[in-house]
């Protein structure tokens, strides 16, 4: 099989099947290395697949989302309540980041779109050492949720807001958080 073919598999593989697959399990299926696979993806990539990386492997973008960034402020303990008004309303949240006056945007991925997601991500944190990325910067955090259409999105915002967990943008925040660096 030659490279092209491969990734050809690759991404028929990935649209296939709707849960991030790992780039081990990937390997096995495709008879070669992890490091192969990685570099695959690279190439995908760079040819404009929209491949997204999670803690728990790589899944293809959907097509046709639209996306807008909220900024959140609540306690540990309403993590899972906004995150379950963001995917019951049809969000995906995409990944939770943090605008640190030192450090500055510092992001992770999540990929949590469905209550499962939501339960699997509050498990794998209680389970860990380190605790939710909104702590370093006093409990305010961004989520980067995509859903299908525009009004979609429009009732995740009027929920969120309705439970009290946007927070306002401050001067010293940038605007462009998605600008190339």
């Amino acid at each position: 099989m030659t490279g092209e073919e491969r990734r050809n598999k690759i991404v028929q593989i990935m649209t296939n099947d709707n849960e991030p697959l790992s780039g081990t399990k990937l390997a096995k299926r495709m008879q070669v290395s992890r490091q192969v696979i990685v570099q695959d993806i690279a190439l995908l990539r760079a040819n404009g697949m929209d491949i997204i990386s999670t803690n728990r492997g790589y899944m293809i973008g959907q097509k046709g989302d639209v996306k807008r960034v909220f900024k959140m402020i609540h306690g540990d303990d309403e993590v899972e309540t906004e995150l379950n008004a963001i995917v019951d309303m049809g969000g995906r949240v995409e990944d939770v980041f943090v605008y640190h006056k030192v450090y500055g945007v510092v992001r992770a991925e999540i990929n949590v779109k469905s209550r499962r997601d939501v339960k699997q991500y509050l498990d794998d944190i209680k389970s860990g050492k380190s605790g939710l990325l909104k702590n370093v910067t006093s409990g305010y955090h961004y989520h980067t949720v995509y859903a299908e259409d525009n009004d979609t999105l429009d009732l995740i915002q009027q929920r969120l807001q309705e439970l009290g967990f946007l927070a306002k943008l401050q001067d010293y925040e940038p605007v462009d958080f998605w600008k190339e660096e």
